[in-house]
């Protein structure tokens, strides 16, 4: 397939996601180096499908605020993390994502001084959050990946995703906070960071880890 039509020619209103099909692994890569780094869409790639998503403006505060929540207990539990953000995260030919969020914890002491990330050389985020996403070739995409375990935060509820043999399934238990009720706490928490401030909220939170 040959793109004849310029990317950045294409425009989304917020909230809005178009799908492309048949698209070789070469094409989503030169439609990645189109689209540039400066930018407000999300994308995902599995197997000839991408998708280019672009978030409305109160997509973005749920997934920050998750991601400083899972900051603030992992600190509260002296863990180290490695946070990535929304960096591309590519395993060639199969599958490529751009999570709204990603950290390393398990695995955090592997890519520090990582400036470059790449799949063969580093392992896989061990958290990906997203927000609002029902696609399921962002799942796909992930799950080609190996990220052990995804969020998805819709609808002020949150869903868990576990690796197990290779397939995601939902759970209501966190690999990385086994002890901790996490879908129930981080509705609770984002709601009252969205209603009270998000570092007053992290304040409290932080006094209640101790």
């Amino acid at each position: 397939m040959s793109v004849t039509i310029p990317i950045r020619a294409i425009e989304l209103t917020p909230g809005s996601m178009i799908s492309i099909h048949n698209l070789s692994w070469q094409d989503f890569e030169q439609l990645l180096a189109e689209l540039g780094e400066q930018r407000n869409t999300r994308i995902a790639y599995y197997l000839g499908t991408l998708e280019i998503m672009s978030p409305l403006a109160l997509h973005e505060r749920p997934h920050r605020i998750i991601g400083d929540i899972v900051k603030a207990i992992l600190d509260a539990q002296e863990r180290d993390w490695e946070d990535f953000g929304s960096t591309t995260l590519k395993q060639p030919e199969i599958a490529g994502v751009e999570p709204d969020t990603c950290l390393y914890i398990q695995n955090a002491s592997c890519v520090r001084g990582c400036t470059d990330m790449d799949l063969a050389v580093y392992p896989p985020p061990d958290l990906a959050i997203e927000s609002d996403v029902t696609s399921k070739t962002t799942l796909d995409a992930y799950e080609s990946l190996r990220v052990p375990e995804v969020w998805i935060y819709r609808n002020r509820q949150l869903k868990i995703y576990l690796l197990h043999n290779g397939d995601y399934a939902e759970s209501s238990v966190s690999f990385i906070f086994p002890k901790l009720p996490i879908t129930e706490m981080i509705p609770q928490l984002v709601q009252k960071a969205i209603d009270e401030g998000t570092s007053r909220m992290l304040r409290e939170l932080k006094i209640q880890m101790r």
